[in-house]
């Protein structure tokens, strides 16, 4: 009987998120007919809140593989000090790993395999780590040229690797109040419209009426998504 292949890993994670992005935008599409500042003010809210969701996802992805890297870096360096040659070492590296970093050791490891420069195969190709396999590709020509021990210069470029992991480690910590901060202020409105909503000043039926009050909500919406965009452009270039 033939088996039928599972659907691949997060398949079912990327139909929900289809799924409710199609909800929450054929929502907004629907109030911007009856409440045209509503839903200006709904849309610039569900942009900015899923570009930075996507701006995380891609950081989170790049730390795991950067992880990845290192692991790669760390088993071949191994191997290569026990006397294997670059191309077992990359098999061993690849093996013990995932991601980019195990797709390019495995690639590295094929071209050593067929008497081509491994260097050659350690070039980026689209990932999130290509700067750091340019660095890896690098040091591997270095000794390719100069006949410099390969394990000393992968150690080296571990080493390098891993203080710059540790650094942002220690920035993302420091910036975690600043962003808190960033994060609180962008509520301070939500809090002042609550306010007045218990004292009865009704900001709320401005607000939504339309005319003038819908102009304010737009602008006040679009202000608070232009500080946080902002507040991360300013913390990402810390980071880099």
């Amino acid at each position: 009987m033939t088996r039928l292949s599972p659907p691949p890993r997060g398949a079912g994670l990327r139909g929900h998120a289809r799924l409710w992005a199609a909800v929450v935008f054929g929502s907004i599409a629907a109030v911007m007919i009856y409440a045209p500042t509503v839903g200006c003010a709904g849309a610039a809210l569900a942009l900015t809140t899923a570009y930075r969701r996507a701006r995380r996802r891609r950081e989170g992805t790049r730390n795991a593989e950067l992880r990845g890297l290192l692991g790669c870096l760390e088993a071949a360096t191994g191997e290569l000090r026990v006397g294997a040659h670059p191309a077992n070492a990359c098999t061993t590296a690849a093996r013990e790993s995932s991601g980019a970093a195990a797709d390019a050791f495995r690639a590295a490891a094929a071209r050593a395999r067929l008497g081509g420069s491994a260097a050659d195969g350690l070039q980026g190709a689209g990932s999130a780590i290509d700067i750091e396999l340019g660095r890896v590709s690098a040091a591997w020509r270095v000794a390719d040229r100069y006949g410099v021990a390969l394990a000393d210069l992968l150690d080296a470029v571990r080493a390098d690797l891993l203080g710059r992991i540790r650094f942002r480690d220690r920035v993302e910590a420091g910036l975690s109040g600043a962003r808190a901060t960033a994060a609180v202020l962008a509520c301070l409105p939500l809090l002042g419209i609550a306010l007045g909503q218990l004292m009865g000043a009704s900001p709320l039926r401005v607000l939504l009426s339309g005319g003038l009050g819908g102009t304010l909500l737009v602008l006040g919406t679009l202000f608070v998504c232009a500080g946080l965009l902002w507040t991360d452009r300013i913390t990402g270039r810390v980071t880099r």
